[in-house]
């Protein structure tokens, strides 16, 4: 269970000061499945960074399975993000000079299991890419680059899985199959706060949260998804 408590996020002093974040409190349940929508700027990926702990908040608190992780060092949150919150970009973020299944393998590397190829491998079966393990990213579709990304944010089993515009450079077809695949991860009881700007993505989701200048300004429950 993820709870942000009465977070606000600041930047800047005086004139320049920008309100990001103001006062938001949100609860997420064990396999929920929450979209995050609103125009630009509205804070949804600063509140999806904080989350993560890629942000620091400015008041307020974010409680992770029971423990406060907002307050905490940076090392200690390195390995929360390691073990238990995973990220999905647009943007993919794989290493261009590793293939598939190097760029799965990562997480467990900097977690001292290199020789994990096996399990990195299940993982790419799991998102349709075993075949495609040796390519390296400029060999494959944007479609099967974000499968990677998927698939090597699942390596380490995260209990919640962040998603910032997981679809936003991808043809509708191609963006249909990776929310299917969200889809079934989420049935399979992984946790999803998912970003985006288009309401037919977000109706992939469970509840439908809006914001607009920083606040929670209307949420929708949806009745299976």
């Amino acid at each position: 269970m993820l709870e942000i408590k009465n977070v606000s996020k600041i930047y800047g002093e005086g004139t320049s000061k920008v309100v990001a974040l103001n006062d938001v409190s949100l609860l997420v349940n064990k396999g929920d499945f929450v979209a995050v929508m609103g125009p630009s700027g509205s804070g949804k990926s600063t509140l999806l960074n904080i989350i993560g702990g890629l942000d620091r908040l400015s008041n307020g608190e974010v409680v992770l399975e029971g423990r406060r992780i907002d307050n905490l060092d940076e090392n200690t949150l390195v390995d929360i993000r390691r073990g238990k919150i995973a990220y999905v970009f647009q943007q993919y973020h794989l290493l261009p000079s590793l293939t598939a299944l190097e760029n799965v393998l990562l997480p467990l590397v900097f977690c001292g299991a290199a020789k994990e190829a096996e399990k990195a491998l299940d993982i790419l079966k799991r998102v349709g890419l075993e075949k495609r393990a040796g390519h390296k990213p400029s060999q494959l579709s944007g479609g099967e680059q974000q499968r990677v990304a998927i698939a090597r944010a699942l390596v380490n089993e995260p209990s919640l899985i962040l998603a910032d515009e997981p679809t936003g450079n991808m043809d509708q077809k191609t963006g249909r199959e990776i929310l299917s695949l969200f889809d079934q991860l989420n049935r399979e009881g992984h946790s999803i706060i998912m970003v985006t700007h288009n309401p037919e993505i977000a109706e992939h989701a469970r509840r439908i949260i809006t914001l607009q200048d920083g606040q929670i300004v209307n949420e929708i429950n949806q009745e299976g998804g």
